[in-house]
């Protein structure tokens, strides 16, 4: 079995993101999870391009890291000087990481067009800065930018670059995809012709996703003989991103054989896939490969009835290899399985009567404009209360809400709502933002007397959609709305002609919602 080497590069390549900007602490709370997951180099950013980096490396060194090491990121001295007295070679060098990276170019077009240097300079610059930071006890990994560009038009001097890196003792040779349009069969025959003519080269592969191939031309490398691939968590980076780790990492291991982390390190992928993204600030894709909270997701009936029968036969693995999990989504195109299977994950026995009832109530309510597949918690209640000797923990009495624009003060909106709570009855006003805001803050406020335990449920998402705008103002309209407590967070849905009822079916069951998940 092949050992792959991981070299992640979020912390400099994935901020290249246009939406993405991480903190110094993001950084080291990033860094310091990826070496506790295995990854094998750490690339940390450029020291000498601005201050944050600088210190990453400072407060970087201070952590226990494990078996991972950081990688320092800059480029070759510059041209017509000498290493001594490069000053970004001098910062790369003081970033005082086990191995640093440097980028040079491996187009001859790029050197004369870009670099407007000699053909025979770049050479020096590459040979030379490799050699200066070898003889100071680092390792040293080279960035062949451009090559495979460089190699399809002139592929002597292409390897001339990489021949030059190993003159001055590189120990790796990283052949860069950098403007993300090469195909699979291309990168791997390429490696593999790199090999042959530099036996014995270290090589690895850092692949950009401009045309949707950035994880197919990062394998395909490997196939051609790299060991060490770079990329970055969830695919971030510059224009459409980099070559996906999330999904590059799975494959290599359990697709390809290769030896890349122990087994027990793949189960939390899924968890640092998150994580990363949360700390990010960035929403993280459902649809995402091995990860997201779609990936083992089954909606057709005839899929869950079989995957009940047998998990594979809908499922290319087992999804808590990645730490995911298997789910059944629930429709209009549901059968019995996915009610039954969503009901045995909750511990809750259905008789065949029940599960009827609850199909046809799920696909009665999408007729009527309800849609379930976002608004789990919604499905989940109505299998809550099927429990034997389940009882609502409240019952609407009534609702008043007025939004109106007052002199002097402007629009106010304020909502009444009363409530029975077992055999006592609760009466609350509350003033809000809008209509809405207004009829959530009365009825959380009826509720956390009894129900203490509502008190850190939050709102943190409303969404509306008009389902047929041919309707004008009288037109059907779905409101989703989505509660949070601790880390757990939930969405349902109402469906109405009139928004605010809509609203309150949404309300109401998220917090029915809350109480029944507490108990049990």
């Amino acid at each position: 079995m092949p050992q792959v080497f991981i070299y992640d590069t979020t912390l400099r390549d994935g901020t290249q993101r246009e939406d993405l900007s991480l903190s110094l602490e993001d950084k080291l709370i990033i860094a310091k999870r990826l070496a506790d997951f295995g990854v094998h180099y750490i690339e940390g950013g450029w020291p000498g391009s601005n201050p944050k980096d600088a210190e990453f490396f400072v407060r970087a060194g201070k952590l226990d890291l494990g078996q991972a090491k950081v990688t320092a990121f800059g480029a070759t001295r510059k041209k017509f000087s000498h290493c001594d007295g490069d000053r970004n070679l001098k910062m790369l060098f003081e970033a005082n990481t086990p191995a640093v990276t440097m980028v040079g170019k491996s187009w001859d077009y790029h050197v004369t067009h870009v670099l407007d240097a000699t053909l025979e300079e770049n050479l020096a610059m590459i040979r030379e800065s490799m050699a200066w930071m070898k003889a100071r006890g680092r390792e040293v990994i080279y960035d062949a930018e451009h090559f495979f560009d460089g190699f399809r038009v002139n592929p002597e001097y292409a390897i001339a670059t990489l021949q030059a890196a190993l003159e001055g003792g590189a120990d790796w040779l990283t052949l860069c995809e950098t403007n993300g349009g090469k195909l699979p069969w291309e990168v791997e025959d390429i490696t593999r012709e790199v090999l042959a003519r530099l036996p014995g080269a270290r090589l690895g592969i850092h692949c950009h996703n401009d045309s949707g191939c950035g994880v197919a031309n990062s394998l395909a490398a490997v196939r051609g003989g790299a060991g060490l691939v770079q990329g970055t968590i969830n695919g971030y980076g510059e224009r459409v991103g980099n070559a996906d780790l999330v999904a590059i990492i799975p494959d290599l291991q359990l697709k390809m054989g290769c030896e890349v982390l122990p087994a027990e390190r793949l189960k939390e992928l899924t968890q640092i896939s998150r994580y990363v993204a949360e700390v990010a600030n960035l929403k993280h894709d459902d649809h995402h490969p091995y990860t997201g909270h779609s990936a083992f997701a089954h909606k057709g009936g005839i899929h869950v009835a079989a995957i009940m029968k047998s998990s594979d036969t809908y499922q290319h693995i087992e999804p808590e290899l990645v730490g995911n999990i298997m789910r059944s989504v629930i429709s209009e195109l549901s059968g019995r399985g996915n009610i039954e299977m969503q009901a045995q994950s909750l511990g809750i026995e259905l008789g065949r009567d029940h599960t009827d009832r609850v199909l046809g109530q799920i696909k009665q309510l999408e007729h009527e404009g309800f849609t379930f597949e976002a608004a789990e918690a919604s499905v989940e209640l109505m299998l809550h209360r099927l429990k034997p000797g389940y009882q609502s923990p409240f019952a609407l009495i009534d609702y008043f809400v007025i939004n109106e624009h007052r002199d002097g003060r402007g629009l106010l909106a304020e909502a009444m709502v009363k409530i029975k709570v077992g055999e006592k009855t609760r009466f609350t006003a509350a003033e809000g933002k809008g209509p809405i805001d207004a009829l959530a803050r009365a009825l959380h406020d009826s509720l956390v007397d009894d129900y203490p335990q509502l008190e850190s449920v939050r709102l943190i998402d409303y969404k509306v959609r008009i389902l047929d705008g041919e309707g004008g103002t009288a037109a059907l309209t779905r409101v989703l709305i989505e509660f949070q407590c601790g880390t757990e967070a939930w969405t349902t849905v109402g469906a109405s002609a009139n928004i605010i009822e809509a609203s309150w079916r949404a309300l109401s069951d998220g917090m029915e919602y809350a109480l029944a998940r507490v108990q049990g």
